[in-house]
């Protein structure tokens, strides 16, 4: 009898695995839509914040110039936010959803690598696309104020931190949605926890500090996603007043953390759970 050999496995390398990922990311139309409609969304909403009487008069000083190019370039953010955690979640649910995940994991057998690999497919195109449209859009609108002698200090960290950091929240919150996706792995499900941490806790959380007048309640809803990314691209520091505030990087420190222990806990249980 002769004996049978069998086909060694093949090494799929990192590499291969982010351009494998990649491939996927483009030729499905939703990516192109959702990243299209991020585009639109930003460059509309700053052309039709700069074509409006925005109460900064003419030959304004600096800081006030500075103030208004922030508010024009992150105007969009509370949109393309929940259009890319729509994405984040479709990235992954998706694959779920045609069992196209089983040749992934069969491909990579230890799984990390793949979910590592979409992550940071997604995490640098959702950066690169909101990056690019908004400071187009914050060259148009300094360009349109330039006629009206507003003439904001693009170099200044006060203007270029803020609209950097607005498509660095955007990319955080994909990234959490991507984690949430691949816990629940439903389209469906992962989108209503996604979009219900962005749009509906902050409000009752806000709500039920009313109604109770507690201070710490709100204290507390500093550290929801959208509070504390919020504070990523506030100018010169954002709202002040009484009870706990973060700063820009004490935003990101949060939504940071909160993303790599959903994460973590998404692949823990994609590496220990059947397909």
């Amino acid at each position: 009898m002769s004996a049978v050999t069998m086909p060694r496995s093949t090494n799929v390398t990192f590499p291969r695995l982010v351009r494998s990922e990649w491939i996927k990311l483009r030729s499905i139309r939703s990516t192109v839509w959702c990243y299209a409609i991020v585009v639109l969304l930003t460059l509309a909403m700053a052309f039709l914040l700069v074509s409006i009487d925005t109460g900064v008069p003419r030959g304004a000083p600096v800081a006030a110039a500075n103030a208004l190019i922030v508010q024009i370039g992150t105007v969009s953010v509370s949109l393309t936010a929940l259009v890319v955690a729509v994405l984040g979640v479709l990235i992954i649910t998706g694959e779920y959803g045609t069992g196209q995940i089983r040749s992934s994991f069969t491909a990579a057998p230890g799984r990390t690598g793949v979910v590592l690999a979409k992550a940071a497919v997604l995490a640098v195109t959702t950066f690169v696309v909101s990056a690019v449209s908004t400071w187009v859009g914050v060259a148009i609108a300094a360009s349109l104020q330039s006629g009206r002698d507003i003439h904001p200090d693009l170099a200044d960290p006060s203007v270029f931190m803020p609209i950097l950091g607005s498509s660095v929240y955007v990319t955080l919150v994909a990234l959490l949605a991507f984690g949430i996706g691949l816990l629940v792995r439903s389209s469906a499900g992962g989108i209503a926890i996604a979009l219900g941490i962005l749009l509906v806790l902050p409000t009752i959380v806000q709500v039920f500090a009313a109604l109770t007048n507690q201070q710490w309640i709100m204290d507390a809803s500093q550290f929801l996603p959208s509070s504390a990314g919020a504070q990523l691209y506030a100018f010169d520091g954002g709202q002040q007043g009484d009870g706990l505030h973060l700063n820009g990087w004490g935003g990101f420190g949060v939504l940071a953390a909160e993303v790599v222990v959903v994460g973590a806990v998404a692949l823990t249980a994609a590496r220990t759970r059947d397909v």
